[in-house]
């Protein structure tokens, strides 16, 4: 598992830091507080590395966890099958490549005081394989240009570069819950340059606190960002349009206010959330606002007895009956099972149209298309 201690420049962290040098430092002012869905993940990293250990034929305990899950089984099931693949690949080309798992990674000649811990590692001739299991599923996570990975790299070469010909690597994030795994391969040479001229001057600035702060998508899960005047400024040049109604701006207006809706609506909601916090749990008072409670809805308190009571009263007609979800019924055939019987009765709407970024990977529909496809939406 990974170490106790923390970098104050760590991999997970490095593409905020990156971007964004003196932001590192800033966050050291914030407590650590572990969610959910962090939790979660640990418990899930806990059960892939017992299942790769098994796999690999070494000793391990089977760990246990309140997120254990059928869901849970299966994706750590799906992670290991791709290691060992990965693996058989790389035997095609190296008699003896080593396999390490949660490997702690030191590139403190690059980043100070840097290391990481590495999910797994395939070291052989020709390719190092660097792979990595994101259980989240909030944020789609992609292996190209992604710092966090190629500051493993480089750690891993530090250890291993001397004892195997490695000529590029491998990386790969295996992310089941997004049905994403996304490899991006990168020569050793490239990664070098791209560890001296870029990454060794910035993090330099960034472990001395030095820099600009610039706000950007690395800012989702910075500690400060919901006090990060930057950010708040950045947000806020919306106010220069003054609300104006749409058809009075400029299309490069619109475009411009596209681009930042969505960080501006999930920023003002951490405001809400922030300020919220703060008044229910340590009693702020924030002028020209009060805490109320919020609506609720009626409820049985005993639906046991409730059933009891309709019975005695004489109505009996009081239960609905449905199905299972779909994904519920895959877990309960297996996938298997699940396409011989049901496969022919089931299909996949299409998509109500939608405005993204460019940069969305899903392929772009004809303005004569979602314009069809719109009228029909609204129809029904």
């Amino acid at each position: 598992m990974p170490p106790i201690k923390h970098a104050v420049l760590s991999a997970s962290s490095s593409h905020r830091w990156l971007n964004c040098n003196p932001s590192a430092r800033l966050e050291q002012e914030f407590e650590d507080r572990e969610t959910e869905a962090a939790a979660e993940g640990t418990a899930a990293h806990a059960l892939c590395e017992h299942k790769l250990r098994r796999a690999l034929k070494m000793r391990s305990r089977k760990p246990t966890s309140k997120y254990d899950s059928e869901e849970m089984d299966e994706h750590t099931d799906a992670y290991v099958a791709f290691v060992m693949e990965t693996l058989a690949e790389a035997k095609t080309v190296c008699k003896n490549p080593l396999v390490l798992i949660e490997q702690r990674l030191d590139f403190s000649c690059y980043v100070p005081d840097g290391f990481g811990t590495g999910d797994c590692l395939i070291v052989s001739d020709k390719t190092l394989h660097i792979i990595d299991f994101k259980y989240g599923q909030g944020v789609l996570v992609d292996a190209e240009d992604n710092p966090q990975m190629m500051l493993y790299a480089l750690g891993a070469l530090r250890l291993f570069d001397f004892l195997y010909d490695i000529e590029e690597v491998a990386m790969t994030i295996f992310q089941p819950r997004r049905e994403n795994v996304s490899t991006w391969t990168i020569t050793t040479d490239q990664l070098m340059s791209w560890a001296n001229e870029t990454l060794k001057p910035r993090a330099e600035r960034a472990f001395n606190g030095e820099g600009e702060y610039i706000p950007g998508p690395w800012c989702t899960f910075c500690k400060a960002a919901v006090k990060c005047r930057a950010r708040a400024n950045a947000k806020l040049e919306l106010a220069k349009y003054e609300f104006a109604a749409p058809p009075l701006l400029t299309d490069a207006e619109i475009e411009d206010i596209l681009s930042r809706i969505e960080d501006l609506t999930k920023w003002a909601n951490e405001i809400v959330a922030y300020a919220q916090n703060a008044a229910i749990n340590h009693g702020k008072e924030w002028h020209g606002f009060k805490l109320v409670e919020s609506k609720t809805n009626r409820r049985f308190t005993d639906e046991e007895a409730v059933i009891a009571a309709c019975k005695q009263a004489g109505y009996t007609d009081i239960f609905k009956k449905s199905l299972i979800s779909l994904t519920e019924m895959e877990r309960l055939m297996g996938k298997k099972t699940f396409t011989d019987t049901l496969g022919a009765l089931i299909e996949k709407p299409k998509g109500k149209p939608m405005l993204v970024p460019a940069s969305d990977k899903r392929p772009a529909i004809t303005s004569t298309g979602a314009k069809t496809d719109f009228t029909e939406y609204t129809e029904e």
